[in-house]
């Protein structure tokens, strides 16, 4: 699944390419894909004329600012235009969007298209079909219509993100760290890769009860998460399989991994050989000899 890293390297590239882009058209190719509204065909009707004006991100999600155009030649830039809502992307486990100039034939696995009045199409893509989008009218609340947006946990870039904050919300916790920086309400955007990378830059075993880390090692490991998560964004994010950014190209980070996907290959700190178990249902990935 995209995590942190890869979202925002989707963000960076919608708003680098989608220069005063105006949606003139939209065709769902598939209904499971729009998550709200219910009505498929509001969906599509409450998102015409619109300038996407700019892109966001919040843990995994992604939140473009919708801007009315019914007049074309209004000039740009449009920040006094009427707001009209939110276009909110969930890419789960295997979407992406492609940018196509002059639109072509769609994939067979291609969810929903968005045109402008030049046929350049934003398609979305989405082979196993997990991936949800939202659009939130003006007047409706964001937070509660997307209830997993809404109980989100800090950023790792922002200042509620720090030592302090770690050490309270785990202090009576007996929970794995690992399943803690996993957990979305405590921080936002971290998933499985990131979490493994993050422990073992701090040198921190993730089998340790979250209520048994001293607050300097809480220190070394919020920093650890922030190096982490810049490096990756950096790099494009991380490639393993289906991750692709916005000019189909694959993320980076995956060949700077020190622990995950490396089992069974010598650590590049102290040649001990990584190891692979899994903690919640999720495969982790650690040293032994470098994190206790």
């Amino acid at each position: 699944m995209p995590e942190l890293p890869e979202v925002e390297t989707v963000r960076r590239g919608l708003e680098q390419k989608l220069n005063n882009f105006i949606i003139k058209k939209v065709e769902v190719c598939r209904d499971s894909t729009v998550a709200f509204p219910s009505n498929k065909k509001e969906f599509t009707k409450g998102l015409l004329n619109s300038l996407i004006y700019k892109w966001d991100r919040r843990g995994k999600y992604l939140i473009a600012q919708l801007k009315e155009v019914q007049n074309e030649n209004t000039p740009f830039p449009l920040e006094n235009s009427q707001n009209n809502g939110f276009l909110v992307i969930h890419l789960r486990m295997t979407g992406y969007f492609k940018f196509i100039e002059k639109s072509t034939h769609p994939c067979k696995h291609t969810r929903i298209r968005f045109f402008d009045k030049n046929n350049n199409e934003l398609r979305y893509i989405d082979v196993r079909s997990f991936g949800q989008m939202w659009w939130i009218n003006k007047d409706l609340s964001v937070n509660k219509i997307i209830k997993g947006l809404g109980s989100l946990g800090p950023e790792p870039f922002s200042k509620e993100f720090n030592a302090n904050y770690l050490k309270k919300v785990i202090s009576k916790r007996t929970k794995s760290i690992k399943a803690i920086l996993l957990d979305q309400t405590i921080v936002a955007g971290i998933g499985n890769i990131y979490a493994d990378e993050s422990l073992y830059s701090a040198g921190i075993s993730p089998f340790r009860e979250a209520r048994t880390i001293k607050k300097n090692e809480l220190i070394k490991l919020k920093e650890s998460i922030v190096t982490v998560l810049k490096k990756s964004i950096g790099s494009g994010g991380t490639t393993f399989s289906d991750f692709r950014d916005l000019e189909g190209e694959n993320g980076n980070f995956g060949l700077q991994t020190n622990v995950y996907r490396r089992t069974g290959k010598e650590c590049r700190k102290c040649g001990n050989l990584i190891e692979r178990q899994k903690i919640t249902g999720r495969s982790t990935h650690w040293c032994s000899r470098c994190q206790k």
